[in-house]
């Protein structure tokens, strides 16, 4: 099988370089934060400048945690805004390289299997990634690093761990160089994939690097691990057999729509009561527009942070498949009313349509009334082009004017976040 080449592109503190290339600012050298000023010091920030990170202050802090001594430019989201460098930058790729090898693992984040187009162009990996590197800092001012790698791990780990300490920001590995560099290097959490969880249990088997990972006895990781042990093994060879066609090719075998967040404050049961039926109207809507239909609702619902209770959660079938809120809220409000305690104020909750399919596939019970649920379909697509016309909150339910209501707020925003218009 022929070697494979991959980049892994990552956009430097893309949020907070955003923001400074829209005051005229270098992002290398501003002190500045993304965080909503409307929201308390426990807010996180989304993103901090490089020179606020050269002063020890970790990425996604607390507004709080960031040392009262270091003045710095406090900057409100804009969502959109992001989405749009985002996208312009993706342009920038696609001067390069096609659509069907590049898969966009994050909003500031890209893969690319380059290895078909270093002989077309008649350069090195290195020398495609500094010109595309070189192009996204000309034409938008943020600045790129990069990881190159014989697979995708490979060029994950060279971007996250080895491109930090060389002059152009573009580290390289294959599999015996990450053998021979990294084996020793700690902490692992640097390693893709290993989070505190793995590393703890790895810890108490006295197993502190990938080198002690690889030479490991296997019965014994897939005891502790399961199956998630032949990942972590065939990463600490440096291994991979994942390559960008089988990412563009998998296709799920159930799918999913969901909606959660985390509330401002805690909410009494009745309170959140309106938020569960908000965002359940939100979900209808998404599966009326995407022309999907589902028959099982989950709901997960976590209390105040003070309370230190574990989240509750619960699912119920319908006896018939649709997009009708009509239909659908009976259900959801009873297993809301079932699973939660009415005594704990709750903080964060989610809502999700299981295993959606095709309106095609609509299914009935004896008792439906397919009046009803053509007309309910009928008010749903008017609604859409509504909002889709003038804005999501064009055309809202007399529940979200609710003092407790979220949805026009939400309405305003991307990912949870304000959208910046």
């Amino acid at each position: 099988m022929k070697e494979r080449t991959y980049l892994c592109i990552d956009l430097k503190s893309f949020y907070a370089s955003v923001e400074c290339v829209k005051r005229g600012l270098d992002p290398l050298t501003t002190n500045l934060a993304v965080a909503d000023p409307e929201r308390s010091e426990k807010t996180i920030c989304l993103a901090i400048s490089p020179s606020m990170k050269a002063l020890g202050i970790k990425n996604r802090c607390r507004v709080f945690q960031i040392p009262k001594g270091v003045k710095y430019i406090k900057a409100v989201p804009r969502m959109k805004l992001y989405i749009e460098y985002s996208a312009d930058i993706y342009e920038i790729y696609l001067k390069y390289i096609a659509k069907e090898d590049i898969h966009v693992y994050s909003i500031d984040e890209a893969f690319l299997d380059v290895t078909d187009y270093l002989s077309m162009y008649r350069i090195s990996a290195r020398e495609l990634a500094v010109r595309i590197m070189t192009d996204i800092k000309e034409n938008t001012g943020i600045t790129a690093t990069a990881g190159i790698g014989t697979n995708l791990y490979l060029a994950k780990v060279a971007l996250d761990i080895t491109a930090k300490h060389v002059k152009d920001n573009v580290g390289y590995l294959d599999e015996e160089l990450y053998q021979k560099t990294l084996w020793n290097h700690r902490p692992l959490t640097d390693f893709w994939r290993v989070g505190a969880g793995t590393v703890k249990r790895l810890s108490s088997m006295g197993i502190m690097t990938m080198g002690e990972v690889a030479h490991a006895q296997e019965e014994v990781l897939y005891r502790m691990f399961g199956i998630d042990a032949e990942l972590l093994i065939d990463h600490a060879w440096g291994r991979e057999s994942t390559t960008m066609a089988d990412i563009k090719s998998y296709k799920p075998k159930s799918s999913s729509l969901s909606s959660g967040q985390v509330l401002s404050r805690d909410y009494s049961f009745e309170e959140c009561r309106l938020i569960v039926k908000e965002m359940t109207d939100a979900l209808c809507l998404e599966l009326a527009d995407k022309g999907f239909v589902t028959q099982s609702i989950s709901l997960m619902i976590g209390y105040s942070n003070e309370l230190g209770l574990k989240p509750v959660s619960g699912t119920t079938s319908m006896t018939v498949s649709t997009s009708s809120y009509r239909v659908m809220i009976p259900y959801v409000l009873e297993l809301y009313e079932r699973i939660v305690d009415k005594k704990n104020p709750i903080r964060r909750l989610s809502v999700s349509c299981n295993s959606i399919t095709d309106e095609a596939y609509e299914q009935y019970d004896l008792f439906t009334d397919f009046a009803e649920m053509e007309r309910d379909r009928k008010l749903q697509k008017a609604a859409l082009e509504i909002k889709k016309k003038y804005g999501r909150n064009a055309l809202v339910r007399g529940m979200d004017l609710q003092e407790a209501g979220t949805t026009i707020e939400r309405n305003r925003q991307i990912g949870g976040h304000k959208s910046g218009e």
